[in-house]
């Protein structure tokens, strides 16, 4: 019996020990993540820049309709441009969350791409995508001097930049929001503005 006893005796020993090592890291994980910033989404310095008004740029969606990109939108409306590429793994990642973002926070989107027609007729059929909402060609990724995918520009109901950047993930996506909600370019200089959020 001596040794069943001194075996579970240890057994205990280790549980305990481990469960003390799990909650140390537990509290660890926890200041960590209020001491790390929020990334948001990295903005490129081509380009016209956040706060100018977007080149208003006349063009036509694969539907055949036409697209004034820059133009003033009604009242509280923004619009969100997506560059992507049927070549683009991430793209093809962020599709679905762009779509249901912008859903949740009312904007309209317009997938810009530019490749060949057959790439984006096939991106279009795997995501479902609406052919009078995805343009394909370079003049509107020319203006804005998108030089990496996948990208997004915030348009606000003036036609004004209200955010930018490259993105890949939804905080990404949300970082564009507060940028617009807040009037800073990015997340990162509204915090270097505001020091004591960063301690």
């Amino acid at each position: 019996m001596t040794p069943v006893i001194i075996t579970l005796t240890l057994l205990w020993v280790v549980v305990i020990c481990l469960s003390v090592a799990v909650l140390a890291l537990a509290r660890q994980v926890g200041v960590l993540h209020e001491r790390v910033s929020p990334a948001g989404a990295l903005i490129s310095a081509a380009g016209p820049g956040v706060g100018e008004q977007s080149p208003l740029l006349e063009v036509h969606a694969l539907a055949g309709n036409a697209i004034t990109v820059g133009a003033k939108l009604a009242t509280g409306k923004a619009l969100l441009l997506l560059f992507v590429s049927q070549s683009c793994p991430i793209c093809k990642k962020l599709i679905p969350i762009a779509m249901d973002f912008a859903k949740s926070e009312r904007l309209d989107v317009l997938f810009v791409g530019d490749d060949e027609m057959s790439a984006q007729q096939k991106l279009i059929a795997q995501f479902g995508l609406a052919e009078n909402r995805f343009v394909n060609g370079p003049t509107v990724g020319m203006a804005y001097r998108v030089d990496k995918l996948p990208y997004a520009v915030l348009l606000d109901d003036l036609g004004v930049i209200a955010a930018k950047g490259l993105v890949n993930s939804r905080e990404h996506f949300e970082s564009l929001i507060i940028a617009k909600e807040t009037g800073f370019a990015s997340i990162q200089s509204y915090l270097k503005a505001q020091p004591e959020i960063v301690k």
